[in-house]
């Protein structure tokens, strides 16, 4: 009894993880200070920003991930801060991550930056209480010890930008883990790379319409890349409407709304063409975005990421 659950509970963790052993997401234009530590700072404002993600609704153990992160630029403003919490359910395995950020900023030109971005904090590994809860597990002494693992880590991140464009490059977390305590087998933390970039167009003379083109690079070893394409048009500076494109795995549409010149709310849906199709209804994120912009003479263009 004990080689089958193992044996389940790993090809699970392990077919998904191939894929993805770090949360994805749809609207990660928003939420760029999760992966990479030179984003911190650069929205010149106190930015506090909060996502949850519903993946493959339907699936039994499907991931599920929330995220709350605050960054901000400091006095000197070459200087930016931030702190990033990760909450990501997989099956039975739950990895909780809390981190800090710092950047330093070089000036180009008039309006191009250069971020350089560190990261660091702790990466906590746990297994599910239910599972050593289940009465054909708890009485085999294998489960004697339970999976709760602080693991210290580092990344790393540069970030070039502009107002209308940005392109960066990052790994958050360096350091691969081991998470497995008896060494008869390898858990690996593995480090994954990404690569980010974007562009806003004006498709009207007034700029009352924007296109906007971004994408996301990630690579780990042992699995295949994973490439978002995202494709959106802002209309009036106010309502962002587009659709995006996840390499052998997804479709999505997204909408956000800039409520007020300090609140943004979006959602994006997720539609599987992968060979999970059939066992899912698809994926569910929605994001809030709020600037605390006391100096109001530091804006002089709006946020388009």
């Amino acid at each position: 009894m004990k080689r089958i659950i193992l044996t389940l509970l790993v090809g699970v963790i392990s077919s998904c993880a191939v894929a993805q052993q770090t949360p994805q997401f749809t609207q990660y234009m928003y939420n760029t200070i999760a992966v990479n530590p030179g984003y911190a700072g650069s929205r010149e404002a106190l930015s506090i920003v909060a996502l949850h993600r519903s993946q493959w609704v339907g699936m039994k153990g499907a991931p599920t991930t929330q995220t709350l992160s605050i960054h901000s630029p400091l006095r000197n403003e070459r200087f930016g801060v931030g702190f990033s919490f990760i909450n990501d359910k997989l099956g039975y395995e739950r990895n909780n991550y809390l981190y800090g950020d710092f950047s330093y900023t070089v000036n180009l030109g008039i309006e191009t930056k250069l971020a350089f971005g560190l990261k660091g904090g702790l990466s906590y590994y746990s297994i599910d209480e239910a599972l050593y809860n289940d009465p054909q597990v708890n009485t085999d002494p294998y489960f004697n010890n339970r999976f709760n693992i602080w693991k210290p880590n580092l990344g790393a991140g540069i970030y070039l930008h502009q107002p209308k464009w940005y392109v960066g490059f990052s790994s958050p977390r360096l350091i691969e883990n081991d998470y497995n305590k008896d060494g008869g087998y390898k858990a690996i933390e593995q480090s994954h790379f990404y690569g980010i970039a974007g562009y806003v167009f004006d498709l009207t003379n007034d700029g009352s319409i924007k296109m906007r083109p971004t994408a996301l690079v990630k690579l780990t070893k042992g699995a295949p890349a994973s490439i978002d394409g995202t494709l959106s048009f802002l209309f009036n500076e106010k309502l962002w409407i587009g659709g995006a494109y996840r390499v052998d795995d997804s479709a999505a549409g997204l909408v956000d709304f800039q409520i007020s010149k300090q609140l943004r709310i979006g959602y994006a849906y997720d539609y599987p063409i992968s060979k999970i199709k059939p066992y899912n209804s698809g994926s569910h994120e929605i994001f809030l975005l709020f600037d605390f912009k006391f100096d109001k003479s530091k804006y002089k263009s709006p946020r388009y990421f």
